[in-house]
């Protein structure tokens, strides 16, 4: 299969191929919308536990090392989507560069947990903060329905009125995606300029109106803590970037929807390099205005936003904290807002672009057939829209998510790994391929990014509390095999 083969805009009206209603703002949009969700005003606290003898500056290196790790991906990402931009994405890079297996394996996990599991964390997120807004749905009515045990401790399956308002998301968007590519990518424009809007309100208040001379004070004169720095604290800060890589994670999502953006040898690698360079930058100066409003340390027990500090902010909304701090008892329903329109425009990009993974596996026989088919009139890939919908709303009856993300860190950064792989193959392999745009700084670039990847698998193995997880998003990686030999048996797999 040629990995260049691509629909040109100008072919005839077909229902067999995808609209490219997906602009060159849109599909910015989509990187920058799929990245922004709930992790900038949360993770911070527990990355500051983990870097705590680092003092401030821990905390900043973390972001700003996450920061050009996505960017150095994003832009060996650039070759591959400009080469090849077809439904799909990820998946087609990895059959392509390295094997067919090695796409439906990414495409297995990419289903089952990935981006079900993030879909299902984000409505959950959605519902609990709009309850901050609406108590009504918050009351404390749970209607069990089972329990198992994960490595992480006991799940209980089960409905709430939280649970039903995350369900509801889901749907609801499905059905707004199901409608047409231009219009859930409207929707995805308007709710990312909304959320990059809340964003920069937050770092300007934070910087300069509502700016804690006092605490700035404390905290950037101790800004390089007490431990020394040396080549020991590798593994610490390794460890502590798992929530700011999640929470910089899904740019790659852009790709999977390659086949509907309009002049994608053109606007995907531009989409890419600036979606994510935009929101590392804005992810470090959100930082940076925390730290000008609370106390990098504090004490667990605090009755106050400032006494608890930026490590210890109750259940880890640093946000909450810092409007707490800014504008007071209004502070939590102006940031509740905010979260609510970060959340709904990130799960909007995540299921648009999902099932476009599915519909390419299904055209290779490797997943339902019916995945595979786009709706005559609306040319979206229905089946693969409530497939997933399906999924992610019975991983919303779990309740519990941060231990669903935590068993796929390794195994999605192994796939990171092996597409960023899968460029250096082709270029030996396939030297002669069209390549309208190249990989920045290849082989340097590519290579470091490949370098710190195989370095934060380390210390994923290593780590004792994140070696449980690791294990078992291996496992679920594993567990593909016997199912892709399956999807072999019953149809033809393209090479």
């Amino acid at each position: 299969m040629s990995a260049t083969t691509d629909v040109p805009p100008s072919s005839p009206p077909s229902t067999d191929h995808f609209i490219r209603g997906i602009g060159p703002l849109a599909a910015m949009s989509l990187v920058v919308g799929s990245m922004i969700g709930s992790g900038i005003f949360i993770v911070s606290a527990d990355i500051s536990r983990q870097v705590a003898g680092w003092g401030p500056g821990g905390l900043m290196l973390v972001w700003v090392v996450t920061g050009l790790m996505t960017l150095a991906g994003a832009l060996s990402y650039a070759e591959l989507a400009a080469m090849m931009p077809r439904a799909g994405g990820q998946y087609v890079f990895l059959r392509e560069g390295l094997s067919p297996a090695s796409g439906f394996l990414y495409g297995w996990t990419l289903f089952t947990v990935i981006q079900t599991g993030t879909i299902a964390a984000v409505a959950v997120a959605f519902a609990r903060y709009l309850g901050v807004l609406l108590p009504s749905i918050t009351p404390n009515v749970f209607l069990k329905l089972g329990s198992f045990t994960m490595p992480g401790g006991p799940i209980e399956l089960g409905l709430s009125v939280q649970r039903v308002v995350a369900i509801v998301m889901i749907v609801a968007l499905t059905w707004v995606n199901v409608r047409g590519v231009k219009l859930g990518a409207s929707i995805q424009t308007v709710f990312t300029v909304a959320k990059v809007g809340a964003l920069i309100a937050l770092i300007m208040l934070g910087l300069t109106l509502f700016r804690r001379a006092d605490v700035a004070h404390v905290n950037f004169t101790d800004f390089w803590g007490a431990r020394p720095w040396t080549l020991a604290m590798l593994p610490v800060i390794g460890a502590a970037m798992v929530g700011s890589l999640f929470s910089s994670d899904a740019w790659n999502n852009v790709t999977f929807a390659a086949a509907e953006v309009r002049e994608p040898r053109k606007n995907l690698p531009r989409a890419l390099a600036i979606g994510t360079a935009l929101v590392s930058s804005l992810y470090i100066l959100a930082n940076l205005a925390y730290l000008n409003v609370l106390p990098f340390g504090g004490s667990p027990h605090g009755a106050t936003a400032i006494q608890r500090g930026l490590m210890y902010a109750s259940e880890d909304r640093v946000a909450s904290a810092a409007f707490e701090v800014m504008l007071g008892a209004i502070g939590a329903s102006v940031i509740a807002g905010a979260i609510l329109v970060s959340t709904f425009g990130c799960n909007n990009g995540l299921i648009l672009s999902g099932p476009r993974v599915y519909y390419a596996m299904a055209r290779d026989d490797l997943f339902f057939q019916r995945a595979g088919v786009l709706h005559p009139g609306y040319r979206t890939p229905v089946f693969g829209l409530w497939t997933q919908a399906l999924w992610a709303s019975l991983l919303c009856l779990t309740g519990t998510y941060s231990e669903l993300l935590n068993y796929v860190i390794f195994a999605a950064l192994i796939f990171y790994f092996l597409t960023t792989l899968s460029l250096f193959r082709l270029r030996r392999l396939q030297p002669d391929l069209p390549r309208p745009v190249r990989a920045f700084g290849y082989p340097l670039v590519p290579g470091l990014y490949m370098a710190a990847i195989a370095f934060l698998l380390y210390v994923l193995l290593a780590d004792p509390t994140q070696r449980k997880f690791s294990a078992l998003g291996l496992v679920i990686v594993a567990l593909g095999i016997p199912v892709y030999v399956l999807w072999r048996r019953k149809g033809t797999v393209r090479t």
